[in-house]
């Protein structure tokens, strides 16, 4: 213990006494003597016990070094002081302290062989640090030594070095700094010169090397300019992207999406794109219109300027009505025909960055990429359908804005294969229907075509009143493919087809299956043909030699001595004409070499037979076939109004020439309904007074009723060959109107030349003058004659008198071969039949008698057959069967009045009374006469 003590005394370390000696007042309290250790550490403290002493100690006395425990433990004392309380409490506070200083003794002992190995450690440190002092001292006595060995001079060379080191890449940095402060020059150029992907790529190598040099003060001005350059490429890049709208350039366009794509804004571009397409239907329209009525308007006042399209839209005038809307569908087809390059420039674009090279053919396109291209695709597919219906909405307020029932035909038809195209080009753009337009321009058709149709029907009374039922010469081989309503037909296979598109199709087959985008993709426009072929010249379908003088007039009629002038094809559309064949249709070439004494005139030309009439109603049905073939919803409507044209025709030519001059004018044609209003009808027509009807002369108007009745075979023929068409165009729900039409109507126009020229037969020969000659005639005869009757001669005078009247006639007027045939039928029919009237007037008669009558007959015939060609002779069993009856027996005459009903009930009376009523019995007779009475009884 002493060595110890001595050691620590040798190093300046205290002992254990001295180190406590060094405490605070406080804690060297009361220190208990080497005596008091060594006796506690001898007195026996049960460990328990002891460490339940140190934690009665209240935790006060372990809070930290400062704590006085003297102040504590007098401020704990009573007011009142008990000497044994204090002293107990004072044993226990030494109990404590014992227990304490016990504790700490033990921890001291413990820790000594720690301390003494310490005290070796310390002892070795502190030599070290004098080795190390003398190291040190060593060390600046050699540096003070190099130090003199260097000269001044040496040392400024090595800091001028360092230096220039510096400032060489201070300079350096300078001229980049510099180079960076004039992109703002090269910049503008680029932006002047388009190059937005070039200036965007500059600004972005200028921001990456300023950030190298942002510890200068200046590039932080810099940057901030580069932002700013940024944000003006942008704004630009926005004005760019809204010129490719109207007229797309692909270069033009590649730039800008490069400088979105360098900028990351792909989709910003798109969604802009798309408002800018809006943006310019709206802008391209209003300034059309706009430029239109300020035009009209003739004044500089901008009130117009600040209206809404739709108001601006009712100030379009009549005049410019066309070249307006031709002028918006133009400007329109710009801006789709842009949006349809786009689309076109992305798939190619998307195609070319897909298709991977050798080298990177198992490469994957990043997320980003993918997304953006995913975006962009339905964005341009999308906006297929919003941009169609703002054209739509557009052109539908401009439609809708006028009022188009006051238009002229052609202009009307030029609106409607205008909004056609249109339509077709809708379809091809984005496949849609057009129902907006197409709603919207029937609205328009039906209104434009009730007032059209109520005009068109009152012009053709007005025409049918007025004709005069002559001629109109028109060219032998006429067709109504020449007139110009019907050029529509012969442009296109398809009805469905706008004729602006079929006069494409017709002149260039090859492009029939190309659409209008790629037809008019590098230049021009589908709307610019309207105006060039808004007007074609009517092909001149007049003859030649017509109605220009009178020696003209005679020579279109005059007979030739043969058809070896006569072109073939010519003498096959006379064939037709004459045998009612259907067109082209072969006829053997003997068949025109005989010459028939019915035909007349049969080599003289041989052109239709029409009226001015019939011509401007078949214009008339080509104009409607015309807008029924461009706008389908009113199909049905046009083909109503059709019919009733041909039917006003037909009622006009009916009333005018197939009735008898007593019979009253009916009231209802085809044209009237019963649930129309008298406004909606049309008058009946009244024929002029110039046409007369009533001179012998003239056979009775016939060359007049040959006219008019042939212009309606003729006109029926024409809506014929229409059938086709027109059902290709009728819904299928309103066939069964049109079968009805031409079965029960166009088909029958042909029968009218049965009443109308009926007329005519009953008025040419005297019939009455015959049966008066036939009366005085002396039948009870008793022998058999040789010599035919006298009023056979006549008849057959008044024929050959018909005849010579026909010939006048057909100088004036072709008369073919079916009307010549109806004419003589009619005649010799009614000449018959009053023979066997005749005959059924005798009130005596014999068998030489009935012999006579054979004779006479006989005689008729034979003669009548020179006259005509007409085969077999009409009725001519009608007259010899009642002949014959004559001699009859009871039984067989029972049987010949049930099985003839087409004699009359006197006609049969006649037979049995004059017949038999010497050879039979009165009750016979009776019988006969009961049985002809009830076979006429259904009659009446």
């Amino acid at each position: 213990m002493q060595k110890i003590k001595s050691l620590m005394a040798r190093q300046g370390l205290k002992s254990p006494q001295e180190s406590m000696a060094d405490l605070s007042p406080v804690e060297n309290l009361r220190i208990p003597s080497k005596e008091e250790l060594r006796e506690l550490r001898e007195q026996p403290i049960d460990p328990q016990a002891e460490q339940e002493i140190i934690d009665s100690i209240e935790e006060v006395y372990f809070s930290n070094d400062s704590f006085d425990m003297v102040q504590h433990e007098l401020e704990k004392l009573p007011p009142e002081l008990n000497l044994q309380e204090l002293e107990e409490y004072r044993d226990k506070l030494k109990r404590q302290q014992a227990a304490v200083s016990k504790k700490v003794a033990d921890l001291i002992l413990e820790k000594q062989p720690a301390y003494v190995k310490e005290l070796e450690r310390v002892t070795a440190l502190q030599t070290n640090l004098q080795l190390a002092a003398v190291i040190c001292t060593n060390a600046r006595r050699q540096l003070s030594v190099a130090k003199e060995g260097f000269t001044e001079a040496s040392l400024g060379l090595l800091a001028n070095q360092r230096r220039r080191h510096l400032l060489t890449g201070l300079l350096k940095s300078l001229r980049t700094i510099k180079t960076l402060q004039r992109t703002d020059v090269r910049l503008s150029e680029m932006l002047e010169e388009e190059d937005y992907p070039g200036a965007i790529q500059l600004c972005l190598e200028c921001q990456k090397a300023a950030s190298t040099f942002k510890h200068y003060s200046c590039i932080s001005e810099l940057n901030s300019k580069l932002q700013d350059t940024l944000e003006q490429i942008e704004e630009q890049l926005d004005v760019a992207l809204s010129k490719t709208c109207k007229h797309f350039d692909v270069s033009h366009y590649t730039k800008v999406q490069l400088a979105y794509t360098l900028l990351g804004k792909t989709q910003t571009a798109m969604d802009q794109l798309h408002m800018h397409f809006t943006q310019a239907i709206h802008n391209t329209v209003f300034q059309v219109v706009l430029g239109y009525v300020e035009l009209c308007a003739g004044n500089a006042d901008t009130k117009f300027q600040k209206m809404q399209y739709k108001d601006l839209c009712t100030h379009i005038t009549l005049d410019s009505y066309i070249p307006c809307l031709t002028d918006l569908c133009k400007a329109l087809w710009e801006v789709m025909l842009s949006y349809h390059r786009t689309m076109q420039w992305h798939e190619e674009h998307d195609k070319q960055e897909t298709t991977p090279t050798p080298e990177d053919a198992a490469a994957a396109e990043s997320d980003e990429l993918a997304v953006d291209r995913s975006y962009v695709k339905k964005k341009l597919e999308h906006g297929l359908t919003r941009i169609w219906q703002d054209v739509q909405l557009k052109v539908k307020a401009y439609i809708l804005g006028t009022d188009m029932s006051n238009f002229k035909y052609d202009d009307f038809i030029v609106v409607l294969d205008v909004i056609s195209r249109l339509m077709q080009v809708g379809e091809e753009f984005c496949g849609s229907k057009s129902e907006v337009l197409q709603e919207s321009i029937k609205r328009q058709s039906v209104n434009y075509f009730k007032n059209y149709h109520r005009a068109r029907l009152e012009e053709l009374r007005m025409f049918l009143e007025n004709e005069t039922w002559e001629l109109c010469p028109v060219k032998s081989n006429f067709n109504i493919a020449q007139l110009h309503e019907f050029k529509f037909m012969g442009q296109c296979r398809s009805p469905s087809v706008s004729p602006s598109r079929q006069a494409v199709s017709s002149t260039s087959p090859a492009q029939e299956e190309l659409s209008l985008f790629q037809q008019y993709q590098r230049e021009g426009n589908p709307f610019e043909m309207h105006m060039e072929h808004k007007e074609e010249e009517t092909e001149d379908v007049l003859a030649s030699n017509g109605y220009e003088s009178d020696e003209l007039e005679k020579s279109v009629y005059q007979d030739y001595d043969s058809d070896s002038d006569v072109p073939e094809e010519l003498k096959q559309d006379y064939v037709d004409e004459q045998t009612g064949d259907a067109p082209l249709k072969s006829v053997p070439r003997e068949t025109m070499r005989s010459k028939k004494k019915s035909d007349y005139n049969l080599n003289k030309t041989n052109a239709p037979i029409l009226t001015n009439t019939t011509l401007n109603v078949i214009r008339l049905v080509g104009k409607y076939m015309q807008m029924m073939n461009i706008l389908k919803p009113i199909a049905f409507d046009v083909i109503h109004c059709v019919s009733q044209l041909f039917d006003y025709y037909l009622y006009a030519v009916y009333t005018f020439f197939g009735r008898n001059d007593m019979e009253a004018v009916g009231e209802n044609a085809g044209v009237h309904g019963p649930a129309e209003d008298r406004k909606e009808k049309v008058p009946s027509p009244h024929l002029s007074q110039l046409v007369v009807l009533t001179n012998s002369g003239t056979l009775y108007g016939l060359a007049q009723r040959v006219v008019a009745t042939e212009s309606l075979v003729f006109l029926a023929e024409q809506f014929e060959s229409l059938q086709s068409h027109l059902d290709t165009m009728m819904p299928a729900a309103k066939k069964p109107f049109l079968q009805q039409f031409y079965s029960q109507t166009v088909s029958t126009a042909s029968e009218l030349r049965k009443p109308i020229y009926w007329i005519v037969a009953a008025k040419a020969i005297d019939y009455e003058q015959m049966l008066l000659m036939m009366a005085g005639v002396k039948w009870d005869i008793r022998e058999i004659m040789s010599q035919h009757n006298v009023y056979v001669d006549v008849l057959l005078k008044e024929f050959e008198q018909f005849n010579k009247r026909l010939g006048e006639v057909s100088r004036h007027v072709r008369i073919p071969l079916p009307v010549s045939n109806v004419l003589w039928e009619h005649c010799i029919r009614l000449a018959n039949r009053t023979l066997v009237e005749g005959y059924a007037n005798v009130k005596k008669c014999s068998n030489e008698g009935r012999a006579l009558m054979q004779l006479d007959f006989q005689q008729f015939l034979m003669k009548l057959e020179k006259l005509t060609d007409l085969r077999p002779i009409p009725d001519k069993e009608f007259v010899e069967t009642y002949i014959k009856a004559y001699y009859l027996t009871e039984n067989d005459m029972e049987q010949f009045i049930k099985n003839h009903r087409e004699y009359s009930m006197k006609q049969l009376a006649n037979l049995v009374n004059v017949c038999l009523g010497s050879h039979i019995n009165k009750k016979a007779r009776q019988k006969l006469l009961a049985a002809i009475d009830d076979i006429d009884r259904p009659k009446r």
